[in-house]
């Protein structure tokens, strides 16, 4: 007998059916254009846009930016996810304000919060260049402008779950007379070592992908300040449509590959978590 509160089977179908044609839709197909469009012309020509100097640039630039960003984030959501997850304390609802301030405002804003402090007709844009220090339309500018966008992701990756768990495990550790770091380490990180790598690899496919934030604070200088999304951008409006294109497959690919290890960190971070 079928339980009362089951979905008839036409109802089940057509749920499924309609989340599968969004999914096909607007996210299987842009993929695919994006790949067929980027080997319309064949290997040649991609491989020629992707190994141009510019192209290149704008590939080491976007490593580096998300290989200084993740790292600044994991340590800054950890610490923010532990404050939040196991402590009561004043400013607590502030503070979680704060780390979702940057979901809630446009990349292009977060961007120009930068330029309004660091750049020349800035806050501290003369004090900067009276000390020759360039921070906007540099690498340091980007960094910030990635770091701002992509803090949160690491941090409400975390809190849930470590909210979830509690301070039980902790306070008992502390009465045998673990140090904090030893709490930490041999308690808190094993319980939460899975979801944190999850946060890790999506701060990395945002900071790697982003482009309204760094827009702003680049300068879009070819060859220095140009990261992948933005060389996209130039090749495209230059109507140099087979580079573009490269270079964004390029993007998606590594952004594919990403979540694909995101997939796969949950799949096998599930027994070990609930065996711990």
């Amino acid at each position: 007998m079928t339980p009362p509160t089951a979905e008839p089977g036409w109802a089940r179908a057509l749920l499924i059916g309609g989340a599968a044609l969004l999914l096909g839709l607007f996210l299987l197909l842009p993929l695919a254009a994006v790949f067929t469009e980027a080997l319309r012309r064949g290997w040649a020509p991609a491989w020629q846009a992707l190994s141009d100097p510019d192209a290149v640039a704008a590939v080491r630039l976007t490593l580096l930016v998300a290989a200084i960003a993740v790292p600044v984030n994991t340590l800054g959501g950890l610490a923010a996810a532990w404050c939040i997850a196991k402590f009561r304390f004043s400013g607590r609802a502030l503070l979680l304000a704060l780390i979702d301030l940057p979901f809630s405002v446009s990349p292009v804003i977060s961007g120009l919060v930068w330029v309004l402090l660091f750049g020349a007709h800035g806050w501290l844009g003369p004090w900067l260049q009276e000390h020759d220090i360039q921070i906007v339309f540099a690498v340091p500018g980007l960094v910030l402008a990635t770091i701002f966008v992509t803090f949160p992701f690491i941090a409400r990756t975390l809190i849930p779950l470590m909210q979830e768990q509690g301070r039980a495990a902790e306070e008992a550790a502390a009465t045998l007379g673990a140090s904090g770091w030893q709490t930490f380490r041999r308690v808190t990180l094993p319980e939460i070592r899975w979801a944190l790598l999850s946060g890790v690899l999506l701060c990395n496919a945002r900071a790697m992908g982003e482009f309204g934030a760094v827009s702003v604070v680049s300068g879009h200088i070819r060859g220095e300040t140009n990261t992948m999304p933005l060389h996209v951008e130039i090749l495209y409006n230059e109507y140099q449509f087979a580079g573009a294109f490269a270079v964004a497959a390029l993007l998606a690919l590594l952004a594919l590959v990403t979540l694909g290890a995101k997939t796969l960190l949950e799949r096998g971070g599930t027994p070990r978590s609930l065996a711990a």
